[in-house]
């Protein structure tokens, strides 16, 4: 034991013991490289990973391929309908590693380990861009906010009108009388005529203070009539479009949505409606979009491009806003020790540009 000869001793012997087994274990190590028959797990959707086809096909297929190639790995694919049925066999070390479009997130690096990002995603949103018919073009104009708006446009004008008859019902009784009905109702006459500058001239104020209360809701019935007519202008233009589509996430509100199960935009989603609906598959979130089952899918971006790229008679939009910005990477489980050389290979394909070959080829492909 090293306790029991001198320091110097102890440190000679270590020194030679791992000269000799440090070429043992290079040569042990190169022999699992040359000889080793990795176990790939396949899942994603297309562009990245094209299940349904014998050929070996997709973004995240060729790359891959490329550091094989490279790399003089030898390999067997195993195909998965979902990258969490992927990512579960990998966890029970019943894989080496899984290819596809799989999301690096906090969650998932508590099991397993990633490899760095060979592509950057985001969120999108589709959805269907219907015409809408007479009722939804003019619901919104019976929406609470609306209703909201025309009591305090009541309340203020019976206060305006009841201000001016207080005024003016001693010195101008003809203009307002002293009966209270009759006499607010004049009052709101004239503040309605003041508010919308028609100016018919049967009635105004005599007295200093209707002429202060008279001139003061000018000012007022201004900004508030302005805000008001803006208001209801806007409404009107934004259900003359194709409202039925989304263009942000906030619209999602009160809608119902459909997302892939296991996928990042279903937790994601959560925050924004409470009516969200899980599926195994884009196609199958596409279809029930399609026939109106909900209202927008939420998922990532370069599927729906792609998705939308190859079906344009579908009649749907995809909005320009991205969220949740989140980067593809390949998935191996904690202990493997395959990390670095992948990561070093995808740098030199990023860096040679054969990367960048791979994904402008299939987002710009035909089907």
């Amino acid at each position: 034991m090293c306790y029991k000869v001198k320091p110097f001793l102890c440190l000679f012997f270590i020194s030679i013991l791992y000269s000799v087994t440090a070429p043992l274990h290079a040569q042990m190590e190169n022999r699992i490289t040359a000889n080793d028959t990795l176990r790939v797990g396949i899942a994603g959707s297309k562009p990245f990973v094209f299940i349904d086809s014998k050929d070996s096909q997709g973004i995240a297929i060729e790359i891959w391929e490329d550091i094989a190639a490279q790399k003089n790995y030898n390999f067997k694919y195993k195909r998965f309908n979902t990258v969490e049925a992927a990512l579960h066999s990998l966890k029970n070390n019943t894989l080496d590693l899984v290819v596809g479009p799989i999301s690096i997130t906090s969650n998932r690096l508590k099991d397993l380990r990633f490899s760095q990002p060979f592509y950057n995603s985001s969120l999108a949103i589709v959805s269907r861009a219907d015409d809408l018919n007479l009722w939804q073009k003019i619901k919104p104009l019976f929406s609470l906010q609306l209703v909201y708006a025309i009591v305090v446009f009541l309340v203020l004008l019976a206060l305006v009108g009841t201000l001016l008859w207080l005024a003016e019902r001693n010195n101008s009784p003809d203009q307002f009388p002293k009966n209270v009905a009759n006499g607010i109702g004049n009052g709101m006459w004239l503040a309605i005529v003041t508010m919308t500058t028609v100016g018919y001239g049967d009635k105004a104020p005599v007295t200093l203070w209707g002429r202060i209360i008279a001139g003061s809701w000018m000012i007022i019935s201004i900004v508030f009539a302005t805000s008001m007519v803006a208001g209801i202008a806007s409404t009107l233009t934004l259900t003359t479009l194709n409202s039925s589509t989304v263009s942000n996430i906030e619209e999602l509100q009160g809608r119902k949505v459909a997302t892939i199960s296991g996928s990042p935009s279903e937790a994601f989603i959560k925050t924004y409606t409470n009516k969200g609906v899980k599926v195994n598959t884009l196609n199958e979130a596409i279809a029930a979009l399609r026939d109106k089952n909900v209202d927008a899918v939420v998922y990532d971006r370069p599927q729906l491009l792609y998705y939308m790229k190859n079906h344009q008679d579908d009649g749907l939009f995809i909005a320009k806003a991205e969220y949740f910005k989140q980067g593809y990477g390949f998935a191996f489980p904690l202990n493997s020790t395959w990390v670095y050389d992948i990561n070093r290979a995808l740098l030199e394909l990023a860096e040679s540009q054969e990367t960048t070959k791979i994904v402008e080829y299939y987002l710009e492909k035909d089907d």
